[in-house]
């Protein structure tokens, strides 16, 4: 039986996956600094072991355009949910999904953490 958290982790992924198919995904460090920079961007997620100089570089990115920037589960996850092997870094370049995805992030059952590495509440 799954817990409520691996619950949440889960649609979150389902979510990112649609996106993909929809074709609101960018991914890879390029398209994500493309998206983010041309203003397509609505949100990036990083994954939780990409390595602290890429953080620094995406928090830094994010803050100055003003993109909303979470932490999600691991590279290879993340790589999973868009049909790759491995992927530090996404950017949902879609309103609707970037709330959605937001919401399922944030909730107290998912445990979501925010970049600093506090819960979010």
């Amino acid at each position: 039986m799954k817990n409520a958290s691996e619950a949440q982790l889960n649609k979150a992924l389902g979510l990112i996956s649609l996106a993909k198919k929809a074709g609101k995904i960018s991914g890879g460090a390029f398209q994500v600094e493309q998206s983010v920079k041309s203003g397509k961007a609505r949100l990036v997620l990083i994954a939780g072991d990409t390595s602290e100089r890429s953080l620094k570089h995406y928090k830094d990115m994010c803050t100055f355009y003003e993109v909303e920037l979470e932490c999600i589960s691991d590279m290879e996850t993340l790589g999973h949910s868009v049909g790759t092997e491995f992927r530090s870094a996404l950017s949902v370049n879609d309103e609707g999904f970037a709330k959605a995805l937001l919401k399922q992030i944030r909730s107290k059952d998912m445990g979501g953490s925010s970049i600093d590495g506090k819960k979010n509440q």
